[in-house]
């Protein structure tokens, strides 16, 4: 029997707008891999009679499929309400969410080749200090301003850029799609099921509703905590200076007491879900010995996400919830609010003379202070864009022609051999200066190494400046001042220094050593207001004078080197083969499909994630440390830069300084930089969305090894196959691909590849 769609009308409790709800007969349901995507959109109407007029005009489209593609939009739009026909043809048609241009086009960024502005990317681990020393930067009190957030724990997760200005203080605000919050919420309520199921109490199961997994969406900030809330919860996420609360006519819009019963009712739906679905499946799935429970608790919990997603009381939750989420965009009673065709907000964007307000209101999009939980949009921000009348007291009342970038931290990875985010990649490419903030106290460890090894291959290791902050904390007998702290500090490298020369080449430890000696400061004290009449903080601002300095210097390019290399075309093919087999082989003991002494496999959810986030077009392309397109774009990025060390002769003779190579490799591994990651992108996941969908849709009894061999064999393989003495079409183009790169770099800058 063919299926038929209808639409439904809907309106949740203590609300007056309607929304409709309808499965569309096109777009593709992530969890099923089938045409049926459930749809819920706001009609922009509270009156009954206009909704159900609108309902109607959607069952025509829903009942007629001559309208059902992309084509056939322009006839609807002559018959039907403009709403009607956006919220059918929404999704039908590829949407770039480009919220960096959104944020430009309303405060645009000056740049080096047009200005005397100085763009700087902050990088450093979690709770390094990066983002203290941008409060020093752009002059905000610690006590009072508290702007940009600050804690050891992971605080920043969105892009935060300051550009220092004269005038008055502007704002824009971008947002997340709301397709990727109600999926990211989704996850959060799937994961409080489970754990109503287990018999997990209120405080365990509300705060697995509230905080994801991978801490990014954190719902409390919005919601708050409820009224089942621990006294010490969340206390390491607070910003480490006391901040005076008053609440603002705005804030009053809010109800937090109806927020906490609509938590409370949401526990009790909760648990009556996870009792309908959990105790029919437990007998359905079956388990004869402990052995078998293992098995079936997986089963349990991956078959309980799918039935949540296809049930009604799931999706009634979920709707409820993000219709308080929404709720709180009201509290942007200042400045412009920009939707989308669906009624979701894209940015927000303010200006005003008042620093005390400006910088008041832009802390509801980056505050993590607990006593406003509840009353915040931090989760819900992707990108935070000021200007004004920023400048640091210490620097003589001289305002740096300065852009500063802020995001979420390298986190606390344990090996140096991890990729960094593509996102940030991008981010690195578009600066003139990356900052990377690491503690002197505990310096070099495999976060910031990682990073120096992505501007050395990159081409990028010219643009690296290295702050050493909690210098003031680095004690010891046989330190006896300031410059044998100093050497304490960079002893640290030296180490580091040999294992990047035997694993990248000799060029670059020579670039390294090289920022080590000239590009280093070492900052004490940063998290108070800096007084020069003491001799610590003396210190410190004359390091940070000089930061100021290096920055501004750092675009100034030197003469052009005329020598050029010539690379030999069967180094390429050893160096494509070193790549494919290093990717698969970090790879193979993680989805469980070999065994490597010091890789463990991957727990089979995490996969299971990465592949929901790899198959859904518009979500990213990692998961949490899972970064597929970024480890193999790194594996090639690594092996060519070794490759362009190692030339069979220069044109028309070999350059005798050394300074003079280094510039040309540099320039030759900048050029690739980003046509490797485009080729990663592609090969891994814009050409093998199907086999993504296919890995994530495994279900069952083997379905984990099912998605992982997936992966392996039709992704991995077929991406970076490893070129061997057997040709085929797959190990073919791959090499091909990147060999067409790497001729097109060298064409463009001068080399050749013989």
């Amino acid at each position: 029997m063919e299926k038929r769609f209808s639409a439904t009308l809907s309106r949740s409790q203590g609300r007056s707008a309607w929304a409709v709800i309808f499965r569309h007969p096109v777009r593709v349901d992530p969890n099923t891999g089938k045409p049926g995507l459930r749809v819920r959109q706001g009609l922009g109407t509270s009156d009954e009679a206009e909704a159900n007029d609108l309902k109607d005009q959607l069952n025509q489209l829903l009942a007629d499929e001559s309208f059902w593609s992309l084509p056939a939009k322009a006839e609807a739009e002559k018959r039907l309400h403009r709403r009607v026909v956006e919220i059918f043809y929404h999704g039908m048609e590829p949407e770039q969410n480009d919220f960096g241009s959104i944020r430009e086009s309303i405060i645009p960024l000056p740049t080096s080749k047009d200005s005397d502005y100085r763009r700087a990317l902050l990088l450093g681990t979690t709770g390094a200090g990066k983002t203290t020393l941008l409060r020093q930067l752009i002059g905000t009190n610690p006590e009072t301003e508290r702007f940009p957030s600050t804690s050891t724990a992971k605080t920043t997760v969105h892009e935060t850029e300051v550009v220092l200005a004269p005038g008055p203080y502007k704002a824009v605000v971008t947002f997340f799609p709301i397709d990727e919050v109600r999926e990211h919420l989704n996850e959060c309520i799937s994961e409080a099921v489970l754990s109503a199921y287990r018999g997990d109490g209120d405080g365990d199961v509300l705060r697995k509703l509230l905080m994801h997994v991978n801490q990014r969406f954190r719902f409390n900030y919005v919601l708050g905590n409820g009224t089942q809330a621990a006294d010490n919860d969340d206390e390491d996420d607070e910003d480490d200076a006391p901040e005076q609360i008053e609440e603002t006519a705005a804030d009053c819009v809010i109800d937090l007491d109806a927020t906490n019963a609509l938590l409370t009712k949401t526990l009790a739906a909760l648990r009556a879900v996870a009792a309908r679905h959990g105790d029919l499946l437990k007998i359905e799935l079956g388990a004869t010995d402990e052995k078998d429970q293992r098995v079936v608790d997986e089963l349990f919990e991956e078959e309980l996400d799918r039935r949540l997603r296809e049930d009604d009381e799931f999706h009634r939750i979920s709707d409820e919830l993000m219709d308080e989420i929404e709720l709180r965009f009201s509290l942007l009673t200042d400045g412009t609010v920009r939707r989308n065709k669906q009624g979701w907000p894209q940015s927000w964007s303010w200006e005003t003379d008042d620093r005390a307000t400006f910088i008041k209101t832009v802390t509801r999009f980056s505050s993590n202070h607990a006593p406003r939980f509840g009353r915040l949009l931090t989760p819900l921000v992707n990108g935070v864009r000021v200007s004004g009348e920023f400048l640091p007291a210490w620097n003589g009342g001289q305002q740096p022609k300065l852009v500063l970038l802020d995001g979420e931290g390298l986190g606390h990875t344990p090996k140096s051999v991890a990729a960094i985010s593509t996102s940030l990649t991008r981010r690195i490419e578009s600066t003139d200066a990356i900052v990377l903030v690491d503690n002197a106290v505990q310096p070099m460890q495999a976060a910031p190494v990682a990073a120096m090894k992505e501007m050395i291959t990159s081409g990028s290791s010219s643009k690296l400046l290295l702050v050493f902050t909690h210098f003031d904390e680095v004690k010891g007998d046989n330190l006896r001042n300031a410059a044998d702290r100093e050497q304490h500090v960079l002893a640290s490298a030296e180490n580091v220094l040999a294992s990047i020369g035997e694993e990248l080449g000799p060029f670059a430890e020579r670039a390294l050593r090289g920022r080590l000696k000239d590009a280093c400061f070492f900052v004490g004290g940063i998290d108070e207001d800096l007084d020069a009449t003491k001799k610590a903080h003396k210190r410190t601002i004359g390091q940070l004078q000089a930061l100021l300095t290096a920055i501004d210097a750092i675009v100034e390019k030197p003469e052009p080197v005329l020598a050029k290399p010539v690379y030999d075309r069967m180094n390429l093919v050893l160096a494509v083969k070193n790549a494919a087999e290093s990717f698969h082989d970090a790879w193979w003991p993680r989805l469980g499909l070999a065994d490597k002494p010091g890789v463990g496999k991957e727990h089979w959810k995490r996969i299971w994630a990465l592949s929901r986030r790899l198959s859904t077009p518009g979500l990213g392309d990692e998961y949490d440390n899972l970064k597929p397109v970024a480890d193999l774009r790194k594996q090639l990025q690594d092996r060519l830069y070794v490759l362009l060390q190692n030339p069979l002769r220069w044109d028309p003779a070999e350059p005798t300084d050394d300074a003079h190579k280094q510039q040309v490799f540099d320039g030759l591994a900048n050029a690739l930089s980003a046509k490797t990651l485009d080729l990663a992108t592609r090969r891994v996941r814009a050409e093998r969305m199907p086999e993504w969908q296919s890995a994530f849709n495994q279900s069952g009894r083997g379905s984990s090894y099912a998605r992982a061999s997936i992966i392996g064999e039709r992704i991995y393989d077929r991406a970076a196959p490893i070129p061997d003495v057997t040709p085929s079409p797959d190990r073919n183009s791959f090499l091909h691909e990147v060999a067409a790169v790497v001729d097109g770099v060298c064409q463009e800058m001068g080399a050749a590849l013989a």
